[in-house]
This record gives structure tokens, C-alpha cells and sequence, in this order.
């Protein structure tokens, strides 16, 4: 009798364990679709929030010789902005404590950065070399071609040669619509009719005739219009699942190794190296950049000028060329220099006129 006892005792507390657990049920069960709101609330509240804001990479290389040309269009992207931008400053391994000093003691201390070191032996066997123009054979020219290997968790990236000074807000060339198949968006050299006289008072080229050299039947066989307009690299927006799917960074390599064999462009013609085989991959497959996004050419010549009122209506100025205006002879400085922050190094100096 007393296990007997003992048995029911125990169903007993099962019994009313059983009805407190019904009971807690029904009073704080949260109904299905209210469980599904709060979890659609609680993710538009992080992706909206600034704890979930999203990054705007911008890939700038750091080049020793002219590292105030980093500094200052990093200054300019900072100061226009108030996008959470994450610089990528790509340099070489003996340029990096510099660059780094110069950031962490100066206002840009408060930027969000990560510098990545290039290894130049990944260019091992695929650069023709030419004693016209060495800078343009310099390592850190290619570091627009392999973006995948230095940037891995962003979907869309900008790359900016070091030369350039943004006027507008870089969210807005962030926004830049990529279409669907295209890896990359840039500003073609015919997109701007304010330039073309520039273009032509100078002795520009503008067409693929101006980087390739049409003598070669390899270049011939592309069927590529030698009057096609050409595009500058300096400036574009890349899709990095597009540029991965499209083994862009293949590409480009298997036309620097085809010039190293052939050559089919050089530093002597328009555009160097790092421009030709762009041209040949992305021919008909980009996208475009707002025109003002890409007011380039400042540093073809030290004599001609654009209009002031041209220019303050431009949202990124480009001194591709050899009259950069960090040195002398070169035009319009002063937009460039507003942006310039000193090396308080002393290492890096302005060359000008009375120095």
C-alpha cells in the first residue's frame, strides 16, 4: 500500500506540473505572425541604424614620391561627406609607415581606414618594360586589376588613382547603377562635349586608336573600331560578384602577358599600360558614371586651362597626365591644394614657383 501511495503522489505532481505548463502557455504565447513582425522590425531597426550603416569602400593607392596626392583626396572624399566611407590605402611595404604616420597625426585620425600592402610579384613576367614613361610602369598602377584580392567583403567597390579631388558627395557615385552583366562603370572620353575642346587643343587621343597599336593582327583581330571612344580607369565603380564571375582580373593579365609578347600597346602611345588592356576587356560591357564624376585631363598641360565655373560645378577632378599639382608647372592648384594636409614628417613637400 505505501508504493502504491508513493506512485500516485508522484502522478500527481506530474498532473500539476502538466496544467502549469498549459497555463504558462497560453498566457505568454506571442502569436505567430506577431513573432514575425518583431523579428522584421528588429532587422529594418539594424540595417536602417547607424550600428548597421552601410560602408562605402574606396580603394586609393599610396605611392612613395607622391604620397601627399593620397592624403589630399582622402581629405577631399572625408570633408564632403558624411557617409561611413572605409578607405583601402594600398601600398608598397616600404611606403606604409609613412602613409600611416601622416593619417594618425593629422585630422584624418578620425577616418576609417585599412592599408593594404601590394605585392609587386604578382607582376612578375606580365609588364613590357619602357624607359619613356617609368611611372606608369610603377607596381601600384595594376592594383585596379586584382580588387578581389585586396577587397573581399564588399559587393561594390570605388577605385580613385591617387590624383584626384572629390567635390561631391562620394555616396553619390557610390549610388552609380551598374547594369546587369557589367562588372564595372566609367566615364567614357566622348561623354563630356566641355572637354572635347581641351581634348583637341592639346592633341589628346580619345579613341582606341590612341592606346593600341593597330599595326598588330592580334589587335585588329578584336574588331574593335580603332575610332571607338576610349575610357579612363582612374575613376569607376566596380560589382565585385560580376568582376569575379567574369575572371576580369584573368583577363586583364592574359592581355598584359599577350603585350609582354606582342607589343600591343606601350607607355609611348595615349593611355600606358594599366589603360590598354582595360579597354580591350571592358570594350561594350560597363556601365557609365555621371560625366561630372570625371572632370580629367588638368594634368595634360601647364598652359591649358578649364573655366572656373566649369569646374565648380564638377564633382571629381581628375590631373591624369605629367603636370600633377602637387609639383610645378601645373594648373588650377588651388582646388587641389585646399585639400592638402602638411607631412608632419617633412618628408613630403610642395613644389612651387618660390621654393
Amino acid at each position: 500500500m505505501a508504493l502504491l501511495k508513493k506512485v500516485n503522489q508522484i502522478l500527481l505532481v506530474l498532473l500539476v506540473l502538466t496544467v502549469c505548463v498549459i497555463l504558462y502557455n497560453k498566457v505568454h504565447r506571442v502569436p505567430s505572425t506577431l513573432k514575425n513582425e518583431t523579428v522584421l522590425l528588429y532587422t529594418a531597426h539594424l540595417e536602417n541604424g547607424e550600428e548597421m550603416e552601410e560602408e562605402i569602400p574606396v580603394v586609393i593607392c599610396a605611392a612613395a614620391g607622391r604620397m601627399g596626392a593620397v592624403i589630399a583626396a582622402i581629405n577631399s572624399i572625408y570633408s564632403n561627406t558624411d557617409a561611413n566611407v572605409l578607405f583601402y590605402i594600398v601600398g608598397l611595404k616600404n611606403s606604409i609607415p609613412h602613409i600611416r604616420q601622416w593619417i594618425e597625426n593629422s585630422k584624418l585620425r578620425e577616418i576609417n581606414f585599412k592599408i593594404v600592402e601590394f605585392n609587386p610579384m604578382v607582376l612578375k613576367g606580365k609588364i613590357r618594360h619602357d624607359a619613356s614613361r617609368p611611372e606608369l610602369l610603377q607596381p601600384l598602377n595594376f592594383v585596379r586589376f586584382y580588387l578581389p584580392l585586396l577587397i573581399q567583403k564588399h559587393e561594390k567597390v570605388i577605385y580613385l588613382d591617387d590624383d584626384v579631388i572629390v567635390q561631391g558627395d562620394i555616396q553619390e557615385l557610390y549610388n552609380t547603377k551598374l547594369a546587369p552583366g557589367h562588372a564595372a562603370a566609367l566615364s567614357d572620353d566622348c561623354d563630356l562635349p566641355s572637354t572635347h575642346e581641351m581634348v583637341r587643343s592639346v592633341g589628346m587621343q580619345n579613341t582606341y586608336m590612341g592606346f593600341l597599336d593597330y599595326r598588330k593582327q592580334t589587335v585588329r583581330d578584336l574588331g574593335i573600331s580603332p575610332s571607338t571612344c576610349s575610357f579612363n580607369p582612374g575613376v569607376f565603380v566596380a560589382n565585385m560578384t560580376e568582376w569575379k564571375h567574369q575572371r576580369i582580373t584573368k583577363q586583364l593579365e592574359k592581355w598584359m602577358q599577350k603585350n609582354v609578347e606582342e607589343n600591343l600597346y606601350s607607355s609611348t602611345l595615349a593611355g600606358g599600360v594599366a589603360t590598354s588592356p582595360m579597354l580591350i576587356v571592358f570594350h561594350e560591357k560597363y556601365s557609365a558614371i555621371n560625366p561630372l564624376w570625371h572632370i580629367r585631363h588638368l594634368g595634360w598641360s601647364p598652359d591649358t586651362r578649364y573655366s572656373e565655373h566649369f569646374l565648380q560645378d564638377a564633382k571629381l577632378l581628375h590631373w591624369n597626365g605629367r603636370y600633377k599639382p602637387w609639383d610645378y608647372p601645373s594648373v588650377h592648384t588651388d582646388l587641389w591644394e585646399k585639400w592638402f594636409i602638411p607631412d608632419p614628417s617633412g618628408k613630403f613637400k610642395l613644389i612651387r614657383p618660390d621654393t
